[in-house]
């Protein structure tokens, strides 16, 4: 969460004079700050504890795998954010080889154990695919990086350009890798954690891989095509770019759908902060697509610089970090009773999974949340309210931390009185019996 505090830092002290466009060093800062820093911590993290417990999946050596990859990519998204803002072009190779080394280990970890699971069901083959986009995602950002850096001259020709490159990488890190990641946990955790029906097979085992070829047929279109993406422009190239994006958008909606109308039939009707958060992604994918489509219908809005802007933004502040937010307090405090309860005989019981994180601390989190959210997309419009906008990012992220250090201390707490006054097991079994 703190990269999110630094996103929101940089929106207040260099304020929306640096958001013309999406080619702007602070909209770049801002964007990897949040994607890489935040995005892609919290997922790897979540993948270490996911792929054993849901696919049976061995990672080697996870907490070596951890200890290398996490510091890595801190330096690495921090190097990056650095030459961004002040021009040092050999930066970007120290970043790229930073990430190199930090994904590298936990990509073949990773890889390995899911190919090897014998698990079935849709969950298995979706994280697969997330796996391959966040390689493709990896792989060209290290090329754009090594290009910036100097070290890789760019063949230009055949409409390779520099700009449809970076489209591409974006597209497979917020698409091949995150949503990819999203769907294939949700395809288990939405019906175990909220209690809702279980997504249907047809959903569950296609979407992925049509997102998949959605992607495949787009990055060749925009690659080997003419590379442009300029909205309302009449080449057969962009029109056959557009049409593969909205079938991909078109994906994206049926699972947002699909997600909201289960979770309206779930069988509990009172609705928990995870929820509420996944309702606001979700929501914000379907906001996405529309707002998407509305730029289509009318080119003079989807044709101003502030068009992609809102739909990166509502991308990352509408969809993915609701979603990983309502994830964290649904999964920290579970990781935290499963550890408290191999502590063996205690004299108390550990707390339960909704006093690791109080009600109310959660809602005030995603009331801020909201808040930052809202202020994000209306800077775009009215950049006066960008300072405004990163003070919000900074109390909502910091916010989240404090939640989630809250919860370690009261695990450590916990841990430490127990294991100080340790039961008697003959006794523990006894007072068991006669309760």
């Amino acid at each position: 969460p703190w990269f999110g505090v630094l996103a929101g830092l940089l929106l207040l002290v260099r304020g929306g004079d640096g958001w013309a466009s999406r080619w702007q060093v602070d909209v770049l800062v801002w964007t990897h700050l949040l994607a890489a820093g935040f995005m892609l911590q919290v997922m790897l993290g979540a993948l270490l504890q996911f792929v054993p417990v849901a696919t049976g999946g061995n990672i080697w050596r996870p907490r070596w795998v951890a200890a290398v990859a996490h510091p890595l990519i801190t330096l690495a998204v921090l190097v990056l954010a650095a030459t961004f803002l002040f021009v040092r072009p050999a930066g970007f190779i120290w970043a790229a080889g930073l990430f190199f080394a930090g994904l590298s280990p936990f990509i073949v970890a990773t890889a390995v154990a899911l190919l090897r699971t014998p698990a079935q069901g849709a969950t298995v083959p979706a994280l697969r695919l997330a796996l391959v986009g966040l390689l493709v995602a990896v792989s060209l950002g290290g090329t754009l990086a090594l290009v910036l850096g100097g070290g890789l001259s760019f063949d230009v020709a055949q409409g390779r350009s520099l700009p449809a490159l970076v489209n591409v990488h974006a597209a497979w890190g917020l698409a091949g890798w995150a949503l990819m990641l999203v769907m294939g946990v949700s395809f288990l955790v939405v019906p175990m954690f909220q209690l809702t029906p279980a997504y249907p097979a047809p959903i569950a085992r296609g979407l992925p891989w049509l997102l998949l070829a959605v992607l495949l047929f787009w990055s060749a279109a925009l690659l080997f095509q003419d590379g442009s993406m300029a909205m309302g422009s009449g080449t057969l190239g962009v029109l056959s770019v557009l049409g593969v994006q909205a079938a991909g958008l078109l994906v994206a909606a049926i699972y947002a759908g699909v997600t909201l109308f289960l979770q309206h039939k779930r069988r509990r009707r009172l609705a928990d902060v995870t929820l509420l958060y996944w309702r606001c992604a979700m929501s914000g994918l379907l906001s996405l697509v529309l707002s998407w489509l509305v730029f289509q219908i009318f080119p003079v809005l989807g044709e101003q610089p502030q068009a992609l802007l809102w739909l990166g933004v509502l991308a990352f502040m509408g969809v993915f970090v609701p979603a990983i937010n309502g994830m964290l307090y649904k999964i920290v405090p579970f990781l935290i009773w499963l550890h408290l309860q191999q502590l063996g005989s205690l004299k108390t019981l550990p707390p339960n999974m909704k006093q690791m994180i109080s009600e109310r601390r959660m809602r005030g989190q995603f009331v801020a949340h909201l808040l930052a959210c809202g202020l994000s997309l209306a800077m775009l419009l009215w950049p006066v309210l960008s300072r405004l906008a990163g003070v919000a990012l900074m109390v909502s992220f910091a916010w989240l931390a404090v939640n989630l250090i809250q919860a370690g201390r009261l695990y450590l707490d916990f841990r430490r009185r127990a294991m100080a006054n340790p039961v008697d097991r003959t006794d523990a079994a006894a007072g068991h019996h006669g309760s």
